[in-house]
């Protein structure tokens, strides 16, 4: 509701006075601020596209005319190398937020040696591909992938699966008790400060509709299971480019 009202109304800005960007990301910022002030403007960046600024509010990327004029919502893309350059953006705020997430606040399997490819799965103990996905963990680890759970209980706070995420995190070794409700056995039912609510909010952020979700290295995120040797080339291929 917020984001419509605050197309609707970026829509109807005057002409901003001045060219220069600093004067436009101020004026960019100040407007938001008064049509939404509880909506965050990430950064306001140039664009390749001259007079046209990337804004991004909360996760979401939007395009503004540096005349404030125009608004503009979905991909930019370059037709020369057929990339997205909203896309770009979007990998690049997913790297930024996670980075805010220390490993500490998160369940981690690593490969003995250490991983040579760190993916963050969006993950439900009740979702059956997460389930399958942890079933081949072995696999993931043997092929040096280290996986970095973030605890995502798709239906909500108030939920079962909501208490199994925060008595996995809660118990002694988190990683067995989250291994043990994945293959749904039993867990002891507890309760300490957790960081649940906040892997949840980061799914929203970036627009998670299903788990598991990856993050791969570069910020890409794939939808879906993917068995241990497609993930190992899909990584292999993202770091050649």
């Amino acid at each position: 509701m917020i984001r419509h009202a605050l197309t609707a109304a970026l829509l109807a800005l005057p002409t901003l006075v001045g060219a220069q960007s600093e004067a436009v990301e101020t004026r960019i910022r100040e407007a938001i601020s008064g049509i939404s002030p509880e909506t965050v403007v990430e950064s306001v960046r140039a664009t390749p596209v001259d007079g046209l600024y990337a804004v991004r509010l909360e996760g979401t990327v939007i395009y503004v005319t540096g005349d404030g004029r125009y608004l503009l919502q979905g991909e930019l893309i370059d037709l020369e190398t057929r990339r997205s350059l909203t896309e770009d953006a979007r990998r690049d705020t997913r790297l930024e937020r996670l980075a805010e997430i220390p490993e500490s606040a998160m369940i981690v399997y690593e490969p003995e040696g250490g991983a040579e490819h760190s993916v963050t799965v969006f993950t439900d103990i009740d979702c059956p591909y997460c389930q399958r996905m942890h079933a081949q963990l072995d696999g993931y680890l043997e092929r040096g992938i280290g996986i970095r759970y973030l605890l995502m209980p798709r239906a909500g706070r108030d939920s079962a699966s909501y208490d199994k995420a925060v008595a996995a995190w809660c118990a002694d070794d988190p990683r067995t008790a989250l291994t043990r409700a994945k293959r749904g056995e039993a867990i002891e039912r507890l309760s300490c400060e957790h960081p649940v609510e906040e892997h949840m909010a980061l799914a929203q952020a970036f627009g998670v509709r299903g788990t598991p979700s990856l993050v791969l290295p570069d910020g890409t995120m794939v939808s879906g299971y993917r068995p241990p040797a497609d993930l190992a080339e899909l990584l292999e291929q993202t770091a050649a480019q």
